[in-house]
């Protein structure tokens, strides 16, 4: 087992738990959630084989709650403490031919420090941008006291949230996303397991839309925007996200929207209306969301970051550009007017001016200087 540290690769240190916590956060303890974190990072518990191994050791004291980043990041940090912003200490990681006491004792020791052994707040050691989810936000550690258990299980979920994203998910979903979120980790009910109910959800929406039951479909098609929003932060809060789960999540998302689109023309041509625009728009539509889907790898490919991190703009246009649920607004507003028709008619003239808007982007990136193009978060 090994982990790279800048360009050289050495054995991973080992890793051991001190302290504990009465309280529960997402229905874990402390140390279950510690445990969690270690074997997501990669490194394994430490036998009595660790105190003459050639190698250094992690401890972590379960009183805390730290940020996986930070374990991760600690891993790869030989003799740093790693403290909160006033000083006390909370892991550690010892160097090689440590033994597990001598490590505890460096974290118990709040002011002494043995020589050559960096003390390191939460930000110095980590990172405040999270690429992957798109924001900047300092990582998470945090003392668990019995009195701020929804305190912490809110940072958390807060820090599962993806910072650039539709207005709906970013406005709406977060509060109820948060309870459900709760209710299911207290369950025990798995990401994958609510991925799977809005798949069916997907299957629901798209059959209603086809037969021009449009409230109906419309009502599915929101609850599986929910869902979505659920099984992805139920996967980082309770520290269960797998590839597979991953692959399952963005595939269903990915895939689903333009069948959708379809069935609403479907429902609607039913209904003896857009019988002969129903192509165009069809075209425009799916091969609009086709096109926006390429540039945006395109993009990451030959630029390395995300098109909507790249500017304030960008991220403020992920808000509303043409996906999923920016889409949806649109059908449910033309709904409840009584006017499905018009409803597809505005996906596609947003879908063309989403796209017009993604490839001059695209162009500007072009014409900037190479190594220029960075994400704003990061700066």
């Amino acid at each position: 087992m090994t982990t790279t540290t800048g360009a050289s690769e050495q054995a991973a240190p080992f890793c051991a738990i001190i302290g504990a916590a009465e309280s529960r956060v997402w229905g874990m303890t402390s140390s279950e959630r510690l445990a969690r974190t270690f074997r997501r990072v990669g490194l394994e518990p430490a036998g009595q084989e660790a105190f003459d191994a050639d190698r250094g050791m992690v401890v972590a004291d379960a009183g805390w709650v730290f940020d996986e980043s930070l374990i991760r990041a600690l891993a790869g940090r030989p003799n740093v403490v790693l403290v909160d912003d006033d000083d006390v200490p909370a892991a550690v990681h010892a160097s090689v031919n440590a033994t597990q006491a001598a490590a505890e004792l460096m974290i118990a020791a709040a002011v002494a420090t043995p020589p050559g052994y960096a003390r390191l707040t939460a930000l110095e050691l980590g990172s405040s941008y999270n690429s992957e989810l798109r924001k900047r936000e300092p990582p998470i550690l945090r003392r668990l006291t019995k009195a701020d258990v929804r305190g912490v299980e809110k940072r958390l979920f807060q820090g599962a949230y993806k910072g650039v994203t539709d207005l709906v998910t970013k406005y709406l979903w977060p509060t109820p996303a948060r309870v459900v979120t709760r209710w299911c980790a207290l369950a025990g009910v798995t990401p994958n397991q609510v991925t799977f109910a809005s798949f069916l959800l997907v299957v629901l929406a798209f059959a209603l839309f086809w037969t021009g039951h449009f409230g109906w479909g419309l009502a599915a098609a929101w609850a599986m925007t929910f869902l979505d929003t659920v099984d992805g932060k139920l996967a980082r809060v309770t520290l269960t996200s797998s590839r597979i789960g991953n692959f399952f999540d963005h595939g269903i998302d990915l895939v689903h929207p333009p069948f959708w689109w379809w069935a609403w023309l479907t429902g609607v041509q039913a209904a003896g209306l857009l019988q002969h625009e129903a192509m165009l728009i069809l075209c425009v539509v799916v091969g609009g969301y086709v096109a926006q889907r390429l540039i945006e790898g395109a993009f990451l490919t030959l630029f390395k970051v995300e098109v909507h991190a790249w500017r304030p703009f960008d991220s403020f246009f992920r808000l509303i550009t043409a996906r999923r649920n920016p889409n949806l607004l649109l059908l449910t507003g033309a709904s409840l007017a009584g006017r499905p028709d018009l409803g597809m008619e505005l996906v596609a003239v947003w879908t063309a001016i989403s796209l017009a808007v993604h490839g001059v982007q695209v162009l500007q990136a072009m014409a900037t200087p190479r190594g220029e193009v960075t994400s704003w978060l990061a700066r």
